[in-house]
């Protein structure tokens, strides 16, 4: 039995023979699915839905099942996207020698077909969640729906995906933080506020770092299969000068301000060492397995981030 082969396999891809039959037995564990769903970037999923939340509230029109659905809407699409990214870079060879989580693909625990069909289902769970939220919403938002898979999908997938030509941080910073914050406050309120915005930027900004970091981490494995990310692009020095930027000044600009729709949003600078934290491995020019602790603190540093604003913003609403 051979590799699974698929339309969406790059051109310069080379497709694998018998011998790689034993990659394919299919043997992943729940716990091997669970860690190729990559929970630590969950904090993506959960943050932004938690500060539009509390923004709608503030705003006082906070409805708490439309926040259930959105969450739903954001968890399931970044474990579709993670499942998606872990067929399509392992199809392709790009994780062969990666450095980091299980990828399932790439470890030959899971047959190809298996992991795309877990990507597919949790894109259309998500998608059938954003359909109850727009036709109790706004009806429009459908096409921005649409527009996620699709963005979920073509990140690594596709003839040309776009996280191969550096602009997986763009979509992060769009789809992760502008519209998950600003649409989960918008299917609530049915408006938009100007704080809203500013802490969507925030948000992105956290989910980029975390993006950012994982590329960092790569830069030589994804050099060396062509994969050209936004680290791959800038370098080595410069990533590490744009994570800080990301982790540290922008969340701290946003906090800042944030003051005139409420001082209690300043709760936020408490998550600052855990930024500083999540920094660290990145200052110190760690390498390969030495970012993997920085991912993880990104992610809580970002989670942190949205729980003390969204009590900032609550407490004001009171």
């Amino acid at each position: 039995m051979s590799r699974e082969t698929d339309p969406t396999t790059s051109r310069g891809a080379t497709p694998a023979t018998d011998a790689d039959a034993t990659t394919e037995h299919g043997g992943a564990t729940l716990s091997h699915w669970l860690e190729g769903a990559r929970p630590r970037t969950w904090p993506n999923a959960f943050a932004p839905v938690l500060v539009g939340s509390a923004a709608a509230a503030l705003a006082g029109g906070f409805v708490w099942w439309q926040a259930l659905l959105a969450l739903a809407v954001a968890w399931s699409f970044i474990v579709g996207v993670n499942y998606a990214n872990d067929y399509s870079d392992g199809i392709r060879g790009t994780d062969d020698d990666r450095v980091g989580p299980l990828r399932l693909v790439g470890s030959g625990l899971a047959r190809p077909a298996a992991v795309k069909r877990a990507a597919f289902g949790f894109l259309g769970l998500g998608g059938l969640a954003g359909l109850v939220l727009s036709a109790t919403s706004a009806p429009w938002l459908i096409l921005v729906g649409v527009g996620c898979i699709l963005a979920a999908w073509f990140y690594t997938g596709g003839r040309t995906p776009y996280g191969y030509r550096g602009f997986g941080e763009v979509a992060v910073f769009v789809f992760f933080g502008l519209v998950a914050v600003i649409g989960t406050q918008f299917t609530q309120l049915g408006s938009v506020t100007w704080y809203a915005v500013v802490a969507a930027v925030a948000v992105g900004s956290f989910s980029c770092a975390v993006n950012l970091t994982n590329n960092l981490r790569d830069i030589p494995s994804d050099t060396e299969s062509g994969k050209v990310t936004l680290a791959v692009r800038l370098g080595d020095s410069r990533t590490r000068g744009l994570h800080a930027v990301l982790e540290l000044l922008v969340p701290l600009v946003a906090t800042l301000a944030l003051i005139p729709a409420t001082p209690w949003a300043l709760l936020g600078l408490l998550a600052s060492p855990v930024a500083w934290k999540a920094n660290g491995p990145v200052r110190a020019r760690a390498t390969g397995a030495g970012l993997i602790p920085a991912l993880t603190m990104a992610g809580m540093a970002m989670l942190a981030w949205s729980v003390l604003v969204s009590v900032g913003f609550v407490i004001a609403s009171l």
